[in-house]
């Protein structure tokens, strides 16, 4: 037994002596790891964001410095502000060198892990993924922070369950736990953080004893956060204020343009990502290569370097102008997607908030121009487009509603938040299913909100499990022969075939049953007279989901499987019970890499 391993048995054995003693209920110790995980997220918080300044201060802030040029104003000494990303390439390579397992998957894995693989989470990522992001923004890589805590923060609360050996469901509660306390501290917010865990964690399923744990770890983060960072939000915002009713018309616009911008984004995104897998080049040089590219925009475009909040503090403030801004939506966008395509680690929640600002920013501004007389606040725009932006992309709108409310601290925004994150999340849907955490797993044919069971049938192929020796019967065979032939096989159903070899139907016991008493019919009917000559069939390469859908379709045993490109040639069969067994011993294999895990 390990040193670990020991220190976690005792641990486990004294605590539950403790609480057998104190006799504590169920509920209440989980609100007492829920206390624990929201105290450790909030310090896990405050450390990765002093780990991001203290890069970011020797990076940019020295490099600057040294080589005697500003990010404000344009010399050509700031062709040297290149090499920052790229220096984060460098190091991030070690990472991947040696820890590349930790780093793989990003949000979406994890999330898979949380609602497919138990929730256990291992302990090494909160260290190795946490610094690998914070070099990526600390260095100017177009990322986010709050992916990455959350992900540090569900593998806090995960570690706690397993050292309780707790199950699946109580393991997946900490873990949301554990991503609400990153999400509120980060944003001084606590209700997102609770909406994030819920909303996106959780995949909005809601139990009280989940949703109390989930408010508490999320309550202690946030307290934690504001002892040591202060009582701030992470952005400031001017006061929100709405001039006229009218504007609602406006902010109806703004939900349909960022909805259909958020569909844009998902879809360039993974273009680039995919872009970045076909390079034929090592492994380890594509995130040099990434810098490099960042490095490259930042030339010209700063403003792309980091998580951006401090940029999207001035677009709040409306002190940019609308040009800059409209050219900031496609070139923030490539630039995260560079990052992140490369295999920099880093998140797409802070991103997404950018994007979000700049385009409410520059239609706030032209709709400024446009109606002079009425007054509007670019700003009050670039607000609620920021958490427009985040519904649309992560299908999220209560975590953005909620969280556009604690920045402001504004009842006023609640209508227009509301109203365009609900139009941006539905014009988002229109064009693209999936959200950015889903569409990897979507790739891979698996379905979050489908559940394990769903999810290990859309694994497996039908031609990995169908039989290929398949017992068929002419068409021109008499029912005296077919009735001899049945006494001598165990099968129920059989597909007919032609004198070619092609099939014309099906034909089961029990359609015979009818007939089977008529003695003298039995040498003047042929089979192909009872049997159902329009066959619901598969292919080998649908999923065992998708024949099990048309098994339980017509209430039928038995699916011929036959060539996709001719639909009569038959090359095997698949049976209801098949399908069981093979889904079965998925189950059972998965079940022990859990636990090996």
């Amino acid at each position: 037994m390990s040193l670990r391993n020991h220190i976690a048995d005792r641990t486990r054995s004294v605590l539950t002596g403790l609480l057998s003693h104190f006799r504590i209920s169920e509920n209440t110790f989980l609100i007492l790891l829920a206390v624990m995980i929201g105290l450790l997220g909030g310090l896990g918080n405050y450390a990765f964001r002093k780990t991001i300044e203290f890069i970011h201060v020797g990076v940019f802030e020295q490099g600057m410095h040294l080589f005697g040029f500003s990010l404000e104003e344009w010399s050509p000494e700031r062709i040297w502000v290149l090499f920052f990303p790229l220096l984060g390439g460098v190091l991030v390579i070690p990472l991947w060198r040696f820890f590349g397992e930790d780093l793989k998957g990003g949000f979406s894995g994890f999330l898979e892990r949380v609602n497919l693989g138990g929730a256990k989470l291992k302990l090494r990522p909160i260290f190795t993924r946490g610094f690998g992001a914070a070099i990526t923004i600390g260095t100017g890589g177009s990322a986010g922070q709050e992916g990455p805590i959350a992900m540090i923060g569900g593998a806090i609360g995960s570690q706690f369950g397993q050292l309780f050996k707790m199950g699946g469901d109580r393991l997946k509660v900490l873990v949301a736990c554990g991503a609400a306390a990153g999400v509120a501290a980060t944003f001084n917010a606590p209700i997102a953080g609770v909406f994030f865990a819920q909303e996106i964690v959780l995949l909005a399923s809601f139990e009280l004893a989940s949703f109390t744990s989930i408010v508490i770890a999320s309550g202690m983060a946030t307290v934690v956060s504001r002892a040591l960072l202060g009582n701030v939000p992470e952005l400031v915002v001017p006061s929100y204020v709405v001039r006229s009713p009218w504007e609602l018309l406006l902010y109806l616009a703004l939900g349909l343009i960022v909805g259909a911008l958020a569909a844009l984004f998902i879809d360039g995104h993974f273009r680039i990502k995919d872009r970045f897998d076909a390079l034929k080049l090592p492994k380890l040089a594509k995130p040099l290569l990434g810098g490099l590219l960042v490095g490259l925009i930042g030339i010209g475009f700063p403003q792309v370097f980091g998580n951006g909040y401090e940029f999207m503090e001035t677009v709040l403030f409306g002190k940019q102008t609308w040009y800059l801004l409209a050219a900031l939506i496609l070139i923030k966008a490539v630039a995260t997607s560079i990052t992140l395509g490369s295999g920099l680690p880093g998140g797409l929640f802070a991103p997404c908030l950018y994007l979000g600002a700049v385009t409410g920013g520059a239609f706030g501004q032209l709709m400024a121009k446009l109606f002079p007389a009425a007054g509007l606040a670019p700003g009050a725009y670039a607000l609620v487009g920021m958490g427009a932006f985040l519904s649309a992309a992560t299908h999220s709108p209560m975590t953005a509603i909620f969280l556009l409310f604690e920045i402001t601290d504004s009842y006023e925004v609640i209508i227009p938040i509301m109203l365009t994150c609900v139009i941006g999340t539905s014009m988002a849907r229109r064009f693209k299913k999936d959200s950015l955490e889903t569409v990897e797993l979507s790739r891979a044919g698996i379905d979050l909100e489908a559940g394990k069971e769903r999810n290990i049938m859309k694994a497996l192929k039908v031609g990995d499990v169908m039989v290929r020796e398949v017992e068929t019967v002419p068409e021109g065979m008499t029912l005296g022969q077919f009735a001899n032939f049945t006494a001598q096989t165990r099968h129920t159903n059989f597909p007919l075939v032609d004198q070619q070899g092609e099939m014309t139907g099906i034909i089961s016991v029990q359609d015979f049953m009818g007939v089977v008493f008529e003695q003298h019919l039995k040498d003047l009917v042929v089979v192909k007279e009872l049997a159902s000559l329009k066959v619901i069939t598969v292919t080998a390469d649908e999923n065992l989901d998708q024949a099990m859908r048309k098994i339980g379709y017509r209430n039928i045993e038995q699916l011929p499987v036959v060539d996709p490109h001719n639909r009569r040639r038959l090359v095997g069969i698949i049976s209801r019970r098949d399908m069981v067994s093979a889904y079965n011993r998925a189950l059972m294999t998965r079940s022990l890499e859990d636990e090996d895990d």
